[in-house]
């Protein structure tokens, strides 16, 4: 390989979180130094390694040139319970290199027996796998399977080159060069970076609106819908603010922003709304609040009976739409309905000035209030209909964005 030169890492790669696997190959040397050109460019690459990996290049090799801890096993994942679903979370972007036989085998038939294969099976990310072995097993009818079910599965594939090989045969099988392997994982982020250079803002959680001190009208609402969307917006590429009354683990590349009370979100929206291209309303504002709150707890031991007055609260999508701020921005709304989803969605969408709204049915007890499941029907202002069936939240997310990411101008 040539001297590092962190200017051959391309552009679309530069400051991206990268996870590093690292098979059980004579050629895992290699990866050391790919490693350190990614490192070079800016991006936060962590590498976790088979157990046969370690037998090869050692794990403080991969510490030097990362900067951060080696990660080895399910059980080494430095306090978190499942380290595969944080590392596959976190990752914008998965290399498995060198891919042996057998992890290529494990990986395409889904197994999850170590951390790396684990990891890739819990990945939200795009995957781009560098095989690299004997050119016999390559050839191999069932190694070439394997490659076809990954390729079948959305992964990419870096096809090995031909040369000398370790075993001291001439033929396919040695892993890619560096500047192939940087280009194919590139071109794995611009396919799925459709929303690079936008701004989205998304609002997530049911509002709490105080009676006292201590108590709050509220709803069902979780949230994980409004996380979902936020964090597949990231993962595309976008800028994403979400306004949240609930608190769940946070995506790297989203910022929250805390609020409690519909009044608190809506001047955070105001806020965040200006040279936005999308906004989201996937948050389950109170349709009514406390008339008058109380200043101290009120005491059940003071009264026999309690009685509240209550108001209509905020309509904060109506609100936002008179923003001089909201021109331009492509608004979409979430309606949870029991009944005739499609009619009282398109209803909204002319009321209150939306260009899409995702109906679902609450009434469902596989997709209701806190589900980690959803479906529904997703309407645009034109009367187009995209049918989504259920499917995981974070799935459906990007099912949604898949829809709105041509739209937005």
């Amino acid at each position: 390989m040539s001297p590092l030169e962190p200017a051959e890492v391309p552009a679309a790669l530069r400051g991206r979180r990268i996870a590093i696997l690292v098979g059980g190959g004579v050629a895992a040397y290699k990866v050391a130094d790919l490693v350190s050109r990614l490192v070079q460019a800016e991006c936060q690459v962590r590498v976790a390694m088979t157990a046969s990996a370690a037998r090869f290049v050692g794990p403080p090799t991969f510490q030097g040139v990362s900067g951060r801890p080696v990660e080895l096993d399910l059980w080494s994942g430095g306090g978190h319970p499942e380290p595969h679903v944080e590392l596959g979370d976190w990752a914008q972007l998965i290399l498995v290199a060198p891919a042996t036989a057998n992890l290529l085998a494990r990986v395409a038939h889904g197994h999850a027996d170590d951390l790396v294969t684990a990891t890739v099976l819990a990945a939200r990310c795009r995957v781009v796998v560098a095989p690299a072995m004997n050119d016999a097993m390559w050839a191999k009818p069932s190694v070439r399977a394997n490659v076809a079910s990954l390729l079948a599965d959305g992964v990419l594939v870096v096809q090995p080159e031909a040369g000398h090989l370790a075993s001291g045969h001439v033929g396919a099988g040695r892993l890619a060069g560096s500047a192939a392997i940087l280009e194919t994982m590139a071109q794995a982020l611009q396919a799925r970076h459709d929303l690079a250079g936008r701004r989205a803002v998304v609002s997530a959680g049911g509002t709490r609106e105080p009676i006292d001190p201590v108590r709050f009208l509220s709803n069902y609402s979780s949230g994980k819908m409004g996380f979902a969307v936020a964090a597949a917006a990231a993962e595309r590429g976008a800028e994403v603010a979400l306004v949240t009354t609930t608190h769940h683990p946070s995506h790297p590349g989203v910022r929250q922003v805390p609020v409690e009370t519909a009044a608190e979100m809506l001047a955070a929206l105001r806020a965040e709304l200006p040279g936005a291209d999308l906004l989201v309303m996937a948050a389950a504002v109170a349709d009514f609040r406390p008339a008058e709150q109380a200043t101290e707890k009120i005491r059940r031991e003071d009264r026999t009976e309690l009685v509240l007055r209550l108001e209509k609260n905020l309509d904060l999508l109506a609100e936002v739409a008179r923003e001089p701020g909201a021109e331009g921005v492509f608004r979409l709304g979430f309606a949870a309905e029991s009944t005739e989803l499609e009619s009282k969605a398109a209803e909204k969408i002319q009321r209150k000035g939306l260009d899409a709204i995702l109906a679902n049915d609450v009434s469902r007890r596989d997709i209701a209030f806190g589900s980690e499941h959803n479906a529904g029907l997703l309407l645009f202002r034109d009367g187009t209909r995209v049918e989504i069936e259920r499917m995981t939240k974070r799935e459906m997310a990007d099912r949604i964005l898949d829809a709105v990411a041509p739209r937005l101008t």
